[in-house]
């Protein structure tokens, strides 16, 4: 009967990831016809979606990534499934605060919320705490979250073994599986990033009791804004990773993946170097000292080699020359790598310096993201979700691949991502609600953009509803 619990519990996830995806998508949309001049919005308007579209895609692909963890957890260790009702309630009532502080409250500083803007208050005076109450419930319910599966991780593996130290031996006694490293890593990460996000929030909130009279330094915020919020991006994807690792071979009718010496070294240096990659958003803060420039650099591009080069090797040689059972899960793992890589590559890009002088702040930031969110993280994650509601009834999934759905998802994607990259290579800027008409070019990308999200769109919709359904069916069930 728990394990029928665990996963009606994920089925609620995933309903509840794929009608806010739908939602955030129409949003998104809505964005870009009014930057197209084919519809209007008021200033405040288009800035409040703005705010709730970039939350809540972040918070959805990050639940759906911690939900497959933890469902998948249970191969090896007793994760308990109160932490995961705990998490959900939080979220909810997280998301049900954020959103009413934008479209009640009218709050529209943005997702970032970089200081001290949220405290120039130009919408109603309760939004803003109510909005930074949002992000902290939110923060608390995924700390507690990552802090349960670590625990019942340690409870297991040692931590030399759970970071993989022994391969670094010549003999060893016990085998990690690549699983539970990734998993490791990626939740150390997380929980630095959620504990940072409490700090940060706390001290808005100290600003805030004192009347303001309480003033802090503008860099210090903006660091530990952009440590949390750049951090927790990419943990999402890592922790769709952990399950590529654990799914692909196995869906595929292959071996399991073994760890190894270099692959406990690639994940040990991500872990390191993502926490330090942020500062590449602080290039044009000519106040902060130049040797964290120099570190923003060097960690960004360290970052992404180790578990980029180990990651795509990895799936190019076990689908290279190999007799696979390509299905819609693994055909979506093997997408959604290949949608991170180029994202990836577009974010190294904006991270050199000498670049980022052009591209700072302009559509190619938003366009590297949505790249590896869009086409990276949400591939990955479907192809769990796919996945597991064959598992839920112990079946096997039928091989059968539908095309069309991966051809309008392929067209969809990438013609809308296309239309960002062509904005950043005309120094299109960010965050623009309108554009003048200096910049024209902006605005036929971005009606062209909602015309591709709407391709988009349709897909997403037709890969999820074999999905939910099952989900939905979940609950009818009697036993596991």
């Amino acid at each position: 009967m728990a394990e029928l619990k665990h996963k009606r519990v994920l089925s609620l996830w995933i309903l509840t990831v794929f009608l806010l995806f739908v939602a955030s998508i129409i949003m998104g949309i809505l964005m870009r016809l009014t930057q197209g001049n084919a519809m209007k919005m008021d200033v405040s308007g288009f800035f409040e979606i703005m705010t709730v579209h970039g939350a809540t895609m972040i918070g959805i692909w990050f639940v759906a990534g911690m939900a497959s963890v933890h469902y998948l957890l249970h191969r090896y260790v007793r994760v308990t499934t109160w932490i995961n009702l705990f998490a959900m309630v939080f979220t909810v009532i997280g998301v049900v605060m954020l959103w009413c502080a934008a479209f009640i409250g009218k709050f529209h500083a943005g997702w970032t919320f970089l200081y001290p803007l949220p405290l120039f208050v130009a919408w109603k005076h309760w939004a803003t705490p109510v909005f930074l109450s949002a992000l902290g419930v939110l923060s608390v319910g995924w700390l507690v979250w990552s802090v349960g599966m670590l625990v019942a991780i340690f409870k297991k593996y040692t931590l030399q073994q759970a970071f993989g130290w022994q391969y670094f031996k010549k003999v060893h006694q016990v085998d990690t599986p690549p699983f539970i490293l990734i998993t490791v890593v990626t939740l150390i990460g997380i929980v630095a990033c959620l504990l940072t996000a409490l700090l940060l929030l706390g001290l808005f909130f100290s600003e805030i009791a004192s009347g303001n009279k309480l003033v802090h330094d503008a860099l210090l915020m903006k660091n530990l804004t952009y440590f949390f919020g750049h951090t927790v991006a990419n943990e999402i994807l890592y922790l769709c990773l952990a399950t590529l690792y654990e799914l692909l071979p196995e869906v595929s009718g292959r071996p399991k993946w073994k760890n190894s010496w270099y692959i406990a070294l690639a994940w040990n240096a991500t872990m390191i170097f993502i926490l330090f990659a942020f500062f590449h958003h602080m290039y044009m803060d000519f106040v902060q000292p130049e040797a964290m420039q120099v570190i923003g650099q060097l960690a960004s591009y360290f970052a992404s080699l180790p578990a980029v080069a180990v990651t795509l090797f990895s799936v190019l040689a076990f689908v290279f020359k190999n007799s696979i059972r390509w299905t819609t899960t693994n055909l979506l793992f093997f997408l959604g790598t290949m949608g991170w890589i180029i994202g990836g590559v577009g974010a190294v890009i904006d991270s050199t310096i000498s670049a980022n002088v052009f591209l700072h702040n302009s559509l190619w930031v938003p366009a590297h993201f949505h790249t590896y969110l869009a086409m990276g993280s949400v591939l990955m994650s479907l192809a769990f979700f796919n996945w597991v509601v064959f598992d839920f009834y112990n079946q096997s999934e039928p091989e059968k691949i539908s095309r069309l759905q991966i051809i309008l998802l392929l067209i969809g994607g990438f013609g809308f991502l296309l239309m960002f990259y062509l904005g950043g290579a005309y120094s299109i800027p960010r965050r623009f609600n309108v554009y003048p008409s200096q910049l024209s070019i902006g605005s036929a990308l971005a009606l062209a953009a909602a015309a591709f999200a709407v391709v988009y769109l349709i897909a997403i919709i037709l890969i999820n509803i074999r999905i939910v359904k099952r989900c939905i069916k979940i609950f009818s069930s009697a036993s596991s």
